[in-house]
């Protein structure tokens, strides 16, 4: 494990973000020429939640962020729907996209997505990140998490209860809480209780195919996650034939928000390996 220390408040610009859509309904911001990078985000959040890395990749890549089903402005898949079918919807828009190999990189909810896909479709993936994403939760985080997927259709949704356990109380997390509670206030309630439901439930969908997936592999969580741990990306990291792994120390959950700086550098790091790397 290696970790990685980032001091110093960053300034965040996330205005609204031009969207094309497809034919099936899918939102995407698509931006920059070169090798496809594309950015699945989190549960409750769109794909502006990418701003800092959109912004310093479309230089040197084709970057497209998708809105994920039900979010933003991509139509939602039918209530109940697994991660299985957030795993084929993804699949679908590469279709759509004519995109035949890419970088992918997700984060949370999106890194359960990413990771399905390098599993199903691996052939099409050609490095992987899986940013603060879950593996195998214990008892009692998986029953947590039900717990709360099971709560939203009765009370609907704690836009609090994520950002006390996302963030922080230091300087660096001000800007990028107040976004993401902008977004969690914009999420469609539906959507989000399908997507939710899905992530509560995916940890362990895929979890035994990491052995399989080929692609170089990054695992990047924040030091205090509190459920996306340093111990899950260690695990995966150990699993994965090119895995590896980097703990942003002194950060949680939005850690491409509130540490772009260094997780632009280590995505950077893993957009320059080559296939055989690790």
């Amino acid at each position: 494990m290696e970790t990685v220390d980032e001091s110093k408040a960053d300034h965040l610009n996330t205005g609204d973000l031009l969207r094309n859509h497809t034919a099936r309904g899918t939102a995407y911001h698509d931006v920059g020429k070169g090798e496809p990078l594309v950015l699945i985000h989190g549960v409750g959040m769109r794909l502006e939640a990418w701003s800092p890395q959109i912004a310093a990749f479309s230089r040197s890549h084709r970057v497209i962020a998708v809105d994920m089903p039900g979010h933003g402005e991509s139509a939602a898949l039918p209530a109940g729907s697994k991660l299985e079918a957030f795993v084929a919807w993804f699949g679908g828009f590469l279709d759509e996209m004519a995109l035949d190999e890419v970088n992918v990189a997700g984060h949370s909810m999106g890194a359960l997505v990413a990771g399905g896909a390098a599993a199903v479709f691996g052939e099409r993936i050609k490095r992987i990140a899986y940013l603060n994403g879950v593996y195998r939760r214990d008892p009692e985080a998986k029953a947590a998490v039900l717990s709360r997927a099971a709560a939203i259709p009765l009370v609907g949704i704690d836009r609090e209860g994520p950002l006390r356990r996302w963030f922080g109380d230091d300087a660096q997390s001000t800007v990028a809480r107040e976004l993401t509670r902008n977004w969690l206030n914009l999420v469609d309630p539906q959507g989000y209780a399908t997507a939710y439901a899905a992530f509560a439930g995916g940890d362990e969908t895929y979890a035994d195919r990491w052995p399989q997936v080929q692609a170089p592999a990054l695992f990047l969580t924040g030091s205090g996650d509190p459920n996306s741990t340093p111990l899950m990306a260690e695990q995966m990291a150990a699993a994965a034939p090119n895995g590896w792994v980097r703990i942003v120390e002194g950060h949680r959950h939005m850690v491409n928000l509130t540490a772009p700086d260094i997780v632009n550098e280590l995505l950077a790091e893993w957009l320059s390996c080559g296939e055989d790397a690790r």
